[in-house]
């Protein structure tokens, strides 16, 4: 095939003789699915020297690629290949490299940032009150700070307590309910945008009811005075409630 059917992906740090061969196929499944049309598009082979991907695209699919590609440079392409040209970027970013597609008979049409982008921002830790709500699944050790393990969901909190006494009524509520704890925490913001939790002291709790919504709707039954044994679905008439609450706000 000609020069205008080809497509160069130029990667700065590597050689032919360099780039691994894992590495190769790795950035060849994305380039891939940035170009899109993969039965119409294949590979070609390395120019000699720097390590230039070079792909051959069949002619009647020439006009398909080159729009995917154009949205593409203009962050406006389908999603898989925004997703793709995403995935090669951090590629070179972890390579230490950057990188340039270049179309036929064009120079840079898309470039790729690379080792050279904007370092993500780590932000923290800040401390703040706050409170953890969970099940305890560790009470123990021997030093004025003993640890305490609260487990909400898949998410365990790592915490500590200071003083015997809470951490003596802590443990009595061990693998039985649910608690909620208040104190002082120390979060951090991740590159990535999460919250991590590198550090909860507890100063105390108190224990929360657990009982299955249809046990509490009998305890409300159950009180005297009320009028909770009249309705014939008391629970619609408590969500009820909650929605009249957020109608006078």
């Amino acid at each position: 095939m000609d020069e205008k059917s080809q497509y160069r992906l130029k990667i700065d740090v590597f050689s032919v003789d360099s780039l691994p061969m894992g590495r190769l196929a790795e950035y060849m499944a994305e380039l891939a699915q940035l170009l899109g049309e993969r039965e119409r598009v294949h590979f070609s082979h390395l120019e000699p020297g720097s390590a230039v991907l070079v792909s051959n695209i069949e002619h009647p699919a020439i006009p398909k690629v080159a729009e995917r590609v154009h949205q593409v440079s203009q962050g406006d392409g389908p999603k898989e290949a925004m997703q793709a040209f995403k995935n090669l970027d951090n590629m070179l970013a972890k390579d230490n490299a950057v990188a340039v597609l270049i179309a036929p008979g064009q120079t840079n049409v898309i470039e790729f940032p690379g080792r050279t982008r904007p370092k993500p921002v780590r932000y923290g830790p800040f401390r703040e009150v706050g409170t953890l709500d969970g099940r305890i699944i560790r009470v123990g050790g021997r030093d004025e700070t003993i640890p305490v393990w609260i487990k909400d969901g898949d998410v365990e909190y790592h915490c500590n307590v200071r003083g015997e006494d809470v951490a003596r009524r802590l443990a009595a509520h061990y693998l039985n309910g649910v608690v909620r704890v208040r104190g002082n925490g120390k979060w951090l913001r991740e590159e990535n945008g999460s919250w991590v939790l590198q550090q909860f002291d507890i100063a105390d709790f108190e224990v929360l009811d657990d009982s299955p919504l249809s046990e509490v709707v009998g305890k409300l039954r159950a009180v005297e005075g009320g009028e909770w044994h009249e309705s014939n679905d008391a629970l619609r008439d408590v969500l009820g409630l909650r929605r009249d609450d957020r109608d006078r706000h």
